[in-house]
């Protein structure tokens, strides 16, 4: 615990190989298909984002609201102690959603900090990533920038990606040896601060590429209305954000 908290306050990303067993794996996404196929079509339109033959899923949103299975997943004693301790505080879960990235369709995500969206200060909230499909150099890894956290928010611009509606106004020149790449086996996580800068490539493969994504913020954190305003620009040119 120790040397995960050390890199994850210096990088701003940590990778856990076999974050979760392959049983949780399989319930996952058992569930996340029953939910799909089952429930989805009965849910609020903001539930889901589509990709662009409008049929396949792209996102997942608010899981946390609308599933209560993986909410309990979500709120497991074990990860609440893991968060507890990377967040310096009492953690509270945010949100839980899913990025697709189905085959040949898979919509890329372009370079942005995810408190762009979340607009909260002191930036304590974070992302645990976990592989539910391998997750190859092909079907769209998620590439992070170390230390890229510890630079705040950087000024953004609309994407016209729906589903990521803001990303980074300009591009961050980086050296390679800066970027990790999140190569992962079914149930590896990567865990990421949300000042972190990252992105991920299309998915041109016949392989699909699903994350499964639990969200959880510090208890003492608050909304920063400057952040929120300029989220809120954004969303609405392409909702749901």
């Amino acid at each position: 615990m120790d040397q995960l908290k050390k890199k994850y306050d210096e990088n701003g990303v940590i990778h856990v190989p076999e974050f979760l067993s392959a049983k949780d794996v399989s319930e996952i996404r058992e569930e996340l298909e029953r939910y799909i196929h089952e429930d989805l079509r009965g849910k609020p339109a903001d539930a889901a984002t589509r990709e662009a033959d409008g049929e396949q899923v792209r996102n997942l949103w608010r899981l946390e609201e609308h599933n209560p299975c993986l909410r309990k997943f979500a709120e497991r004693a074990d990860l609440l102690q893991l968060v507890r301790t990377l967040l310096n505080g009492e953690p509270v879960l945010a949100a839980i959603e899913t990025f697709n990235k189905p085959a040949k369709v898979g919509s890329g995500v372009p370079p942005h900090q995810d408190n762009a969206y979340f607009c909260r200060t002191p930036a304590d909230k974070l992302t645990i990533w976990i592989a539910i499909d391998p997750v190859t150099n092909e079907n769209g890894p998620v590439t992070y920038i170390k230390g890229s956290h510890l630079n705040g928010v950087l000024p953004t611009k609309p994407s016209g990606v729906k589903g990521n509606s803001i990303g980074l106004a300009e591009e961050v020149a980086t050296a390679p040896e800066a970027e990790f790449c999140g190569i992962l086996a079914p149930g590896d996580a990567t865990i990421h601060h949300c000042n972190t800068i990252h992105w991920s490539a299309p998915n041109t493969t016949d392989s699909p590429r699903l994350g499964f994504l639990m969200v959880y913020r510090g208890a003492h954190t608050e909304v920063d209305q400057a952040l929120r305003e300029t989220y809120v620009a954004a969303s609405t040119i392409n909702s749901p954000s």
